[in-house]
């Protein structure tokens, strides 16, 4: 008979185990580089590797510039599909309204970029305006 893809139970399991069932991380090696490099927490604090969450375990998990709050809400020791893993967690509603703002801000931020790179002309006359300004403010300090 083939393996079930629902979460067992059990009271407990290693965090890193769980990290990479809920599928927050792609291996258990770069769960455990990550737990090892101070991107999860648990009441605030850096957890270890061989740490054991259990059902209602509030974690700060941080990807790249995502950093998410979930509790846990089940156990798994197999890492099944991403509708399955989104039942093993519950994000907070602060954290999601958290990551929105950063990305909405993060958005704006390339907003601001400009649509092409310089052409060998911009880049000349770039030069020139600071060369000028250096000069200027050369005078300026004596």
């Amino acid at each position: 008979m083939p393996k079930q893809h629902e979460p067992a139970s059990m009271d407990a399991m290693r965090i890193d185990k769980w990290l990479w069932a809920a599928r927050f991380f792609k291996t258990r090696s770069i769960a455990k580089a990550a737990i090892e490099g101070g991107k999860v927490h648990h009441q605030n604090e850096r957890v270890k590797v061989s740490k054991d969450v259990r059902i209602g375990m509030e974690l700060t998990i941080q990807q790249g510039f995502e950093k998410k709050t979930v509790i846990i809400k089940a156990l798994s020791s197999v890492r099944g599909g991403a509708p399955i893993a989104q039942q093993l967690y519950e994000e907070t509603t602060e954290s999601i309204e958290r990551r929105e703002l950063h990305a909405s801000q993060r958005k704006m931020h390339n907003l601001a970029r400009p649509d092409h790179r310089p052409s060998k002309k911009d880049r000349r006359d770039i030069n020139r305006f600071k060369h000028e300004n250096a000069q200027s403010w050369s005078y300026h300090d004596e």
